[in-house]
């Protein structure tokens, strides 16, 4: 595909709750306490974005993921700040536009919003809604969010509320305009809805390869054409764990994937989550970014230059997997592979 000028790189949590030093799972509060210290460091090392979902059970912390954005912002002063998932669905898109254009206020205009229909159900039951609308709420919040986005009086019509007239939504953002995304894990329907809106992508890479994604990637950029759109960005989010060796970071990460994957295989009746599925997902061309610096940095060079990435997003934590050890991937990630993925793509034959 090519390499897209000058891109970025970014963090991506969910508040997975780790466990601390005396080896015990610490709590929602500490959790999310974490992540906004690990927001702040990603600022002080340059990293370009930091990215919190949105999850509403007891293995994620964060379920209000722009208050959490909040409290970073008011502790950074240059990255850019957003979700990984919002689930737009289960939200009130309106709320949603005010929750974000505040917190872009508090940031200055660093803040964005990435929307999706998120890959867990349990938001729908807690507000009320039905999952058999799963589809339908998706596809008009999305429209009524689009009208939010223009930051004009909104007129719209719907079968999920009552009509919009004229309505005015504060606050308005500086720019006159929030940074929107659209949050995808593989099908044409949800790239071609997103660039129907002209919204720009990130697709949710977390199984099998990269090298999947690329006709929706193609897809996506055929359709923007198609709706008479510029090109637009597209980011991925990926999973994975930098350590000082190949063989540490696998040691660090393994077990931890396990068993959260093996805890959400039974709730969706997967099989077990084995060894050998994990290696074949960090080989060179697995959805798994997981490794030396160097091991990691050519994997994701490989991956922006395949996908024509505009950014790329590893979402650093998982599971119970101690938060010591994922300050340490930041660092190696922000200080040796960020370095090193531009090093590659400015030299593709290296």
């Amino acid at each position: 595909m090519g390499t897209p000028e000058a891109p970025t790189f970014g963090l991506d949590t969910f508040g997975d709750r780790g466990t601390g030093p005396d080896g015990r799972q610490v709590t929602h509060a500490e959790a999310i306490r974490q992540v906004v210290t690990e927001g702040v460091l990603a600022d002080e090392l340059g990293l370009d974005y930091f990215g919190v979902g949105e999850h509403h059970r007891d293995d994620f912390a964060v379920s209000a993921p722009d208050v959490v954005l909040a409290a970073i912002a008011g502790r950074t002063s240059r990255i850019r700040l957003g979700t990984s998932v919002t689930v737009l669905s289960s939200d009130d898109p309106i709320r949603v536009f005010e929750r974000f254009s505040t917190v872009d206020a508090l940031s200055d205009g660093r803040a964005e919003v990435t929307l999706g229909r998120g890959s867990f159900t349990e938001s729908f039951p807690l507000f009320g809604l039905r999952l058999e609308d799963y589809e339908v709420l998706f596809s008009e919040k999305l429209d009524l969010f689009a009208e939010v986005l223009k930051e004009q009086p909104v007129t719209w019509t719907g079968t999920i509320r009552p009509p919009l007239e004229d309505q005015v939504v504060y606050p308005p953002t500086a720019s006159g305009r929030l940074p929107a995304w659209v949050g995808v894990g593989g099908t044409p329907q949800s790239v071609v809805r997103a660039a129907h809106y002209g919204l720009p992508l990130v697709l949710a890479v977390i199984g099998g390869s990269p090298g999947q994604f690329v006709p929706l990637a193609d897809l996506y950029r055929q359709a923007l054409a198609e709706f008479g759109h510029d090109p637009l960005p597209i980011s991925m989010h990926s999973p994975g764990h930098v350590a000082e060796t190949d063989e540490l970071a696998v040691e660090q990460m393994f077990p931890h994937q396990r068993d959260a994957f093996t805890k959400i295989g039974r709730e969706r009746g997967w099989a077990p989550y084995t060894r050998e599925g994990f290696d074949a997902m960090t080989g060179p061309t697995g959805a798994l970014f997981v490794g030396s610096p160097e091991t990691v940095a050519r994997k994701i060079a490989w991956a922006v230059t395949t996908l024509g990435l505009s950014r790329f997003q590893l979402k650093y934590s998982v599971g119970t997997q101690p938060n010591a050890d994922r300050l340490t991937s930041i660092r190696l990630y922000a200080e040796q592979v960020v370095p090193r993925v531009r090093e590659l793509l400015a030299d593709p034959t290296g």
